[in-house]
């Protein structure tokens, strides 16, 4: 049985080295998994480094991003989310409020999705339902082999994270068979300081799904909010990724796990700030509920819901559906 005690104040987002997770040790293994389990104890937050990724597809993607913002924008326009029925394509400027009561993010971005309701592989190709820009073909094959590689990543720290949670390395295995898989890239233009309405880059904000694994350029502006409610910086730290967690982790661990607040704010006068989150949850269909050996907050015995109606409820509710 694992117990709820409080978690402790982070000063610091700590990085947690996955080389020995790729080996067959399984005392390397779990020593690694109590290194997370900490984290997700008292921040919900943790860099990882030696991940398995290359650090060109890394730097690859970034320039992805900065290539598709400055595109005209009447092409951008093109692919507007609005022009799909799921949710893929281009954000316009200040269309989403992540912190419910203050003005909309100072924010654009692109969606590219990949779920269990679509083959994964056509011909060699994905058989997909996200919108590309025409001028830039590049992009669609930048973007699908870098969706490629994190899901490999995800379904890699699903199992540390069972382990991480006195389970089965493999407890997640039936739910990631056909995970669903967002890749998001965003651009957050310069501010010079926190505007009217509390309007910022990304208001305070907690994740929705399971695990959220963000990439970052070196302009910095990501916040992260620790037991105390103070705000600690999450500098760019070169090749590594920055994982959290979302909502469906507490639910799962009756809040001992965190799903930390976190917003950003690019006061950088100078440069604009691109960033890579990739949302990885298990299958639309898979059932989020608490674990037996869980002993946490009451308020989280009760709950559960499928990935799918919890996406959905959390789209509508930060995008102003009804």
């Amino acid at each position: 049985m694992i117990i709820y005690t409080p978690a402790s104040a982070a000063k610091f987002i700590p990085v947690i080295d996955l080389a020995d997770t790729f080996s067959n040790n399984a005392e390397a293994k779990r020593a690694v998994a109590w290194e997370i389990h900490k984290a997700c104890r008292d921040i919900g937050f943790f860099y990882i480094k030696n991940h398995g990724i290359p650090e060109g597809m890394l730097q690859a993607q970034l320039e992805c991003a900065r290539r598709f913002f400055s595109l005209p924008q009447s092409e951008k326009d093109e692919i507007a989310l609005s022009h799909s029925p799921t949710m893929r394509g281009y954000e316009p400027m200040a269309l989403q409020t992540l912190d419910e009561g203050s003005k909309p993010d100072i924010k654009e971005g692109f969606y590219a999705s990949i779920d269990g309701s679509q083959s994964y592989v056509t011909n060699g190709a994905y058989d997909s339902l996200n919108q590309w820009p025409k001028s830039y073909p590049e992009m669609r094959v930048q973007v699908e082999a870098y969706i490629q590689a994190m899901t490999g990543l995800g379904k890699h720290l699903l199992g540390m994270l069972a382990l991480s949670l006195e389970l089965p390395e493999n407890y997640f295995a039936e739910g990631v068979e056909r995970p669903m898989i967002t890749n998001r890239l965003l651009h957050y233009p310069p501010q010079p300081r926190v505007g009217d309405g509390n309007q910022i880059g990304a208001g305070a904000h907690t994740d929705w799904g399971m695990i959220t694994m963000l990439l970052q350029d070196d302009v910095g502006g990501l916040e992260v909010r620790n037991a105390d409610g103070e705000w600690i910086r999450a500098p760019h730290i070169p090749n590594t990724f920055i994982i959290n967690l979302g909502d469906m982790v507490p639910v799962l661990t009756r809040g001992i796990y965190r799903s930390n607040m976190h917003r950003v704010l690019n006061l950088n006068p100078e440069r604009h700030r691109y960033s890579v989150p990739t949302f990885f949850d298990p299958s639309y269909h898979y059932r989020i509920k608490p674990l037996a050996h869980f002993e946490g907050a009451q308020e989280f015995s009760q709950e559960e819901r499928t990935v799918g109606e919890h996406i959905a409820k959390m789209y509508a509710k930060t995008y102003g559906d009804p």
